[in-house]
């Protein structure tokens, strides 16, 4: 059972930046894609960015050129660098991995645009 834990959440003002982490558990993080997903108040959890095993990545429009996820196999890790934070990125971010048919899903970290 893979079990995925996010951190780095929290409050930020628009402009600011944070980064979240994803730390899994379970031996094939590395052929794994990893995404990150995010859901607001009253509205459907989307996509926000994913990279595949091989390193290559995708992004919703929305967060193009802002946000910039990565992945460490090493650590079984997996990042979202979010800069230029603006308060419509307000949501709870959830880390997901799937492996072939099998989707994991973390328990979301709550990030909060606002000055």
């Amino acid at each position: 059972q893979v079990q995925l834990v996010e951190s780095g959440g929290g409050l930020v003002e628009p402009g600011g930046s944070l980064r979240l982490s994803c730390a899994a558990s379970g031996s094939f993080f590395s052929i794994a894609t990893m995404g990150w997903y995010r859901q607001a108040p009253g509205k459907q959890r989307d996509v926000v960015a994913r990279i595949t095993s091989a390193g290559s990545t995708n992004y919703a429009d929305s967060v193009k050129g802002r946000f910039t996820i990565s992945r460490d196999n090493a650590k079984n890790t997996v990042y979202l660098q979010m800069n230029s934070l603006k308060p419509e990125d307000t949501a709870v971010y959830y880390c997901n991995e799937q492996l072939v048919t099998t989707i994991y899903w973390g328990q979301g970290t709550q990030v909060t645009v606002s000055s």
